[in-house]
């Protein structure tokens, strides 16, 4: 039995009536064979759930909220109570298929079982099904629940044989044994919060909206100074998010769109213009919010700001449940109106950012984690995020970029087509986030939007592949003298 982080709680104490914090993924399966079923999942989510303890554990309060929750086996665990099944209407196209998976996503997990749903969602046309998988966030990060979700597939339509392994299950702790732990804690908190607040001042200029403030940077060199720090680390850009129709109050209700590129394309681009994978995802998202922003006359003239989560998780990553992630924090380039200028600038973001975090990884997510005791985290949480969408936006949106296998896989002997991850939307993070998954040669697209901030989150998918293909274009028919600033650039605008 093992305790939550301070961070893992957080992702707990966020939830309101209008923030669900799951991840979850869609699962587009070859279902000709008839194998998905939902007895079928089932059946083989109580054959490897041992693989990964985010199926099998259950939240236990501390009395009185004093203190941070704790993961326990749950001994009355019930299949039937997480895998279910539902039937689209007439024609079963994607948009349908969105729709459904916007409602499930739009709702919390129940508290009192293992923090995980799977819906099988039959109906699809042309002999295909989708299964929408979503586990707490307090659970896992993005690589874990890849591993998750690796521990139900196969590399054949015959599913492979799992051995089945004991845990030892550790008996939960007493309530006096809780209410023991939580005084010791609230003993030696102002401590730890002094310890964490001096860290985070080490990194106060890579705080969203924090560093934007006068002076930022040279507190944050002096304190890294006076700890020891000999290095100098390289100085980011002021991460000021400018004001964006997706920043403000969100409501309870989601919307969501999905669509894939091919990653070969992904990574021609990246290699006519010396950039990542990764830095051609965030210049695809760049080129499609300035065009989506574009058509609502919302451009603004600074370039928006997006928190990128960074896996910092080490070997072992299904050994215990819960995140070890950081996040970076990037412009986005959206005020810049050349395609090829485009990528530069995404490039240079992304450099000065992947540089700062191998030189200081930024620890700031997890420090401000430890601020506050954990009973007025609980109470101040929902209240604080509802509070930052009224005023300047900490970032605009959370851009996730996840690598996954590129061949391949199957789910009870069905096929997977492609995979959609989709994230969380908050009042905090904006209304508003991308996320992909690399698989099979694709990169998989799945957006998530309050409807009250993005009412067309389609027209968005539509701007993510017309950005690809402008890239394309440009790479085509431009030719090295346009890569050194010449031609007509097809992505401008």
């Amino acid at each position: 039995m093992t305790q939550l982080t301070a961070l893992d709680a957080q992702f707990l104490n966020i939830e309101s009536a209008t923030t669900a914090a799951h991840v979850a993924g869609v699962a587009i399966l070859d279902a000709t064979g008839g194998a998905v079923t939902r007895q079928a999942l089932a059946r083989l989510v109580t054959q490897r759930m041992h693989l990964s303890p985010a199926l099998s554990q259950r939240l236990v309060e501390a009395p009185l909220g004093l203190d941070r929750p704790y993961w326990t086996e749950d001994t009355s665990f019930d299949v039937d109570q997480h895998v279910f099944e539902t039937t689209l209407p007439a024609p079963g196209d994607d948009e349908r298929l969105a729709e459904e998976v916007a409602r499930l996503h739009a709702r919390r997990l129940d508290r009192s079982r293992p923090l995980w749903e799977m819906h099988l969602i039959k109906g699809l046309t042309g002999g295909r099904v989708a299964v929408y998988t979503k586990v707490h966030h307090a659970a896992i990060d993005g690589v874990s629940g890849a591993e998750t979700l690796a521990a139900l597939l196969d590399l054949s339509p015959e599913p492979r044989a799992v051995e089945p392994a004991e845990r030892p299950r550790a008996t939960p702790p007493s309530p006096a044994e809780m209410l023991a732990r939580a005084a010791a804690r609230t003993v030696k908190h102002p401590f730890r919060a002094l310890r964490s607040l001096a860290r985070t001042a080490a990194e106060l200029d890579a705080v969203p909206l924090v560093s934007a403030l006068p002076g930022a940077g040279l507190v944050a060199q002096a304190v890294r100074q006076a700890a020891g720090g000999r290095r100098r680390v390289p100085p980011l850009p002021p991460l000021a998010a400018p004001r964006t129709p997706f920043n403000g109050p969100i409501s309870g209700e989601r919307q969501v769109a999905f669509g894939s590129v091919q990653l070969k394309d992904v990574k021609r681009v990246g290699r006519a213009f010396g950039l990542t994978v990764n830095d051609v995802v965030m210049a695809l998202c760049a080129s499609a919010l300035r065009a989506w922003l574009r058509e609502l006359a919302a451009l603004p003239d600074r370039p928006l700001v997006a928190a990128v989560p960074v896996a910092v998780r080490t070997a072992g990553a299904l050994e215990r449940a819960g995140n070890q992630i950081s996040a970076m924090v990037v412009p986005l380039a959206t005020d810049v109106p050349g395609g090829v200028e485009r990528l530069r600038a995404v490039k240079r973001a992304m450099d000065t950012a992947k540089r700062r975090f191998a030189l200081a990884p930024a620890g700031w997510p997890v420090e401000a984690s430890e601020l506050l005791p954990p009973p007025l985290a609980a109470l101040a949480m929902p209240a604080l995020f509802r509070l930052a969408s009224l005023g300047p936006a900490p970032v605009n949106l959370i851009v996730s970029n996840v690598p996954g296998p590129q061949f391949p896989l199957y789910l009870c002997g069905g096929r997977v087509l492609a995979y959609y991850p989709l994230s969380v939307v908050s009042d905090a993070t904006g209304g508003l986030a991308i996320t992909c998954l690399s698989y099979d040669g694709m990169l998989d697209f799945g957006l998530v939007a309050c409807p009250r901030r993005v009412p067309d989150v389609w027209r968005l998918m539509d701007h993510l592949h017309a950005a690809m293909a402008g890239f394309l274009a440009l790479e085509e028919t431009a030719g090295d003298e346009f890569r050194d600033g010449v031609g007509v650039d097809p992505v401008a605008g």
